[in-house]
């Protein structure tokens, strides 16, 4: 991909270098080389082989022939707010009130809005890593610096298990951080931050006066029964300067319709309404009729095959372990990743672009997940496992035999 390149201009240019300077992340590099040849096995990107159910796809064809075409309410229409909040009261056993919740288009739009209520040129934000590159990335666009708070890896606990230290986190902050992101269920990990880190957080972040974007996507995946992992939502007061981002991309197969959600600090609806309509002008009227089907019962239950899809995934990926020498994981307590260190390698990128080439298989690399040139994060592939249990296995037998010759 050739880099852009800005002629010189009387003054100047009129570009922000934060926007000259980006570049593409190792895993639209990686994806970019091979990206819809039908003999690669795709376990780059972080969404299921199935397609949307079909009651959800009708629910949208229903809402095309009925002639839904026109602009709605620029912070989602008022039956999808409505599901919303029934979704936090059943998997949470919360209420929100209405005027919290913005359906502003795709969840990532949801980072960015939350993002440019809170960031000014200069500013920075803090994020929690290994972390979805597209979350820092969106910060920098904003005109924030980024700096990461990386997990320790415990390899010595009984299982290993990812660790925050809060303490680093809380030093990582400065007088110009103005926000810490959290991903929990973690992306690429699978980690899972406890209440008592969620509070110790928010206390912080109070005293602080540092806003918390909590990306919250993966949270009715996870292993361990719970219908939701916790949220933020159950120890924030409304008026907290608390942003939890939330998508029907991943529990229901919905990737590409671009539709996910908000949940914001009280009192800022009107400015909701107008970032909303001046970022996006509201999300795809149609499709907002087949995200309301989703949050209906029969979503509950595709919901649950999902989870089940993602558990037989996971099962495969700690068999498959069993049987490798030089490739281990710290096994995720959600979200549907395996995020692989492999003994040996030192970039990541190469590592997986060459995978591609020779062994025609995708995963991200390590490295697009974490601080620029951190040999920590360069070690580990991700792979995601929510798709059909044989295809994930054939995808992880060419690692191995690529593996075996480095």
């Amino acid at each position: 991909m050739q880099k852009a390149v800005f002629p010189p201009r009387a003054g100047g240019s009129p570009i922000r270098p934060a926007i000259a300077h980006l570049q593409p992340n190792g895993i639209a590099l990686v994806a970019g080389t091979a990206l819809g040849e039908p003999d690669i096995i795709a376990l780059w990107f972080g969404e299921s082989d199935l397609a949307t159910p079909a009651f959800i796809r009708d629910a949208a064809k229903r809402a095309l022939d009925e002639g839904r075409t026109f602009y709605a309410n620029a912070r989602g229409i008022a039956p999808l707010r409505q599901a919303i909040v029934g979704f936090h009261r059943r998997t949470l056993g919360i209420d929100i009130a209405l005027d919290r919740i913005t359906v502003p288009g795709a969840a990532m739009l949801a980072v960015v809005t939350a993002l440019q209520c809170v960031i000014e040129t200069g500013d920075n934000i803090v994020a929690v890593s290994p972390v979805w590159p597209n979350i820092f990335q969106a910060a920098e666009i904003c005109g924030a610096n980024v700096k990461f708070a990386a997990l320790d890896d415990d390899w010595h606990a009984s299982p290993p298990q990812w660790r925050l230290d809060l303490e680093k986190l809380f030093e990582t902050c400065d007088a110009r951080t103005k926000a810490i992101f959290i991903s929990s269920p973690g992306n690429p990990t699978g980690w899972i931050m406890s209440r008592e880190e969620q509070c110790a957080v928010l206390a912080f972040a109070r005293r602080r006066g540092i806003a918390v974007i909590s990306d919250e996507v993966y949270g009715t995946i996870l292993y361990d029964g719970r219908a939701h992992a916790p949220s933020f939502l159950e120890i924030a007061e409304p008026d907290d300067a608390v942003f939890v981002i939330n998508s029907f991309s991943k529990p229901w197969a919905m990737t590409g319709w671009r539709i996910g959600w908000l949940v914001h600090p009280a009192g800022l609806g009107q400015q909701m309404w107008m970032m909303s309509a001046a970022n996006n002008t509201g999300a795809t009227t149609f499709a907002q009729y087949g995200a309301l089907a989703a949050l209906s019962p029969q979503g509950d239950a595709f919901r649950a095959e999902m989870l089940e899809r993602c558990r037989a995934g996971m099962g495969v990926v700690a068999d498959w372990l069993t049987e490798q020498n030089r490739i281990r994981w710290i096994a995720p307590q959600g979200a549907f990743y395996g995020f692989l260190h492999v003994d040996g390698m030192r970039d990541s990128l190469a590592f997986a672009t060459e995978l591609v080439r020779s062994a025609r298989v995708g995963t991200a690399p390590g490295s697009a997940f974490g601080a620029p040139n951190d040999p920590h994060t360069d070690s580990f592939v991700r792979v995601c496992f929510a798709q059909d249990a044989a295809r994930v296995r054939t995808g992880l037998d060419r690692l191995a035999k690529a593996v075996a010759g480095i």
